[in-house]
């Protein structure tokens, strides 16, 4: 796969995304966003940023709105899963790097956690 552009393993995809400026994380981390929501659902995404992020219900709900994301539109599923409008997704990236002085950390952390769907994309 490396002679693709991709990784071979979540190690050398890690070390590669230090190299990236923050911009090109914020757009990979977006469409990552985008991409597996349409196959995977809503919910999936927000707990999985969650919990690569490791943000808490109120924490994710606060990053959201920080980012831009309008806070009455947050809500919860049937199941008591927090949701948010996937064309709202992109708020939790800015949010995230406005609130937390860790953000692009936990930002990388979130597109190395999902290498596997990287792959499948």
């Amino acid at each position: 796969m490396s002679g693709t552009g991709l990784s071979a393993d979540p190690k050398e995809y890690r070390a590669r995304l230090d190299d990236q400026p923050d911009d090109q994380i914020d757009r990979w981390v977006s469409e990552l966003m985008r991409d597996v929501v349409k196959r995977r659902g809503i919910v999936k995404v927000v707990a999985d940023f969650r919990t690569a992020t490791r943000l808490s219900e109120a924490e994710f709900e606060r990053v959201f709105a920080f980012g831009g994301g309008a806070p009455r539109t947050l809500g919860r599923d049937r199941d008591g899963h927090v949701i948010v409008p996937t064309i709202s997704l992109w708020a939790v990236v800015p949010g995230l790097r406005g609130l937390l002085a860790d953000g692009r950390s936990r930002l990388i952390e979130y597109l190395v956690a999902n290498f596997d769907e990287l792959v499948y994309v």
